[in-house]
């Protein structure tokens, strides 16, 4: 790793001193730890990533995120995409769990929450992703046998971690301007835009590298972005976790394990074990779309799973049940 010039080209990025030296002190670490192993961050297997975070989980699992944001910066300047892929891969959803752990105590008091979790260890970030798919079938099995089936799912919809972000304010003027359908269509073109540019630059899209197959996958996704209107709902079918992956596979399983973000279920998918994990999960992954509709058309809105890899499709596909009052604007 060249220091010198990883550090020019934070510094060129405006991140402040301190924050370089952190960063650049943590992969030195990651480097010694390497060199022990008789590799370089240049010639690592990037599988073997999480054989170092899980080390860290036991020493300073706090230290995990630090060293993870370092070595992301460092892939995004080297332009090492299998770093990055690698880091979401152990990152992604990362604090799902916890924030379940608190919504329980909020919603319904911490002695119900201690009994849900009594024996259990919500896994890290840092360790092994394939671990936590174990601990999703415990936890929402207790929850819906301790709390039932209506309370398990209330606590899922609002998405575990965090929803959509982008310009709520413009996109709510161009709602506003162009009606519920132009402005799906404006959202969709812009996501191929997006990916177009991907190919262009040779950067990752989230986990993925882009070529010209996955942006033709996404042109061809009439209901990716934010989804296509048919009559009273919205149809919104997620572009996968890893899109070439999912293509180069006519292994329907692997598919699946390809088209799910979420790790706190992927593994299973991958292993065969879904069935164990409750069906409702995905309403998790509908609440990632809630928040953002709900500040669109400013009131609440139902979202509902429909066709998810978790119910065994090759595809995420989600329900927007629209307001009454929605903006359609004829041709």
């Amino acid at each position: 790793m060249n220091v010198e010039k990883f550090r020019e080209h934070l510094v060129k990025n405006k991140m402040d001193k301190k924050r370089i030296e952190d960063y650049i002190g943590r992969l030195l670490e990651y480097q010694e730890y390497l060199e022990k192993q008789k590799q370089t961050i240049e010639t690592v297997d990037v599988n073997e990533l999480v054989n170092y975070t899980e080390i860290l989980v036991k020493q300073d699992k706090d230290s995990v995120l630090e060293f993870l944001r370092a070595l992301m910066n460092y892939a995004y300047y080297a332009k090492r995409n299998d770093f990055i892929e690698a880091s979401l891969d152990i990152a992604e959803s990362y604090n799902a769990m916890d924030n379940l752990y608190e919504r329980i105590a909020e919603w319904h008091g911490a002695a119900t929450r201690d009994e849900i979790f009594k024996g259990l260890t919500i896994p890290s970030l840092g360790v092994r992703p394939e671990k936590k798919p174990e601990f999703t079938k415990i936890v929402l099995k207790r929850v819906e046998e301790k709390l039932g089936e209506d309370k398990l799912i209330a606590l899922l919809k609002p998405c575990l971690h965090q929803g959509l972000g982008g310009d709520l304010d413009k996109d709510r003027k161009d709602y506003h301007e162009l009606g519920i359908d132009a402005f799906l269509e404006k959202k969709r073109q812009d996501r191929v835009k997006e990916f177009e540019k991907h190919r262009d630059d040779g950067t990752p899209a989230f986990a993925q590298i882009v070529d010209d197959d996955v942006v033709e996958y996404v042109k061809n996704n009439a209901t990716s972005g934010l989804g296509k209107r048919e009559g009273n709902i919205i149809y919104v079918t997620k572009n996968p976790y890893q899109i070439k992956r999912s293509l180069e596979t006519d292994d329907l399983r692997m598919k699946r394990f390809y088209v799910c973000f979420c790790p706190w279920v992927r593994g299973a998918i991958k292993d065969g074990s879904e069935h164990e994990v409750s069906k409702h999960f995905c309403q998790c992954s509908g609440g990632w779309y809630k928040g953002y509709y709900e500040q669109l058309f400013e009131q609440p809105i139902k979202i509902e799973p429909y066709e998810t890899a978790l119910s065994g499709f090759p595809y995420c596909k989600f329900v927007v049940h629209l307001p009454e009052n929605v903006i359609i604007k004829e041709d």
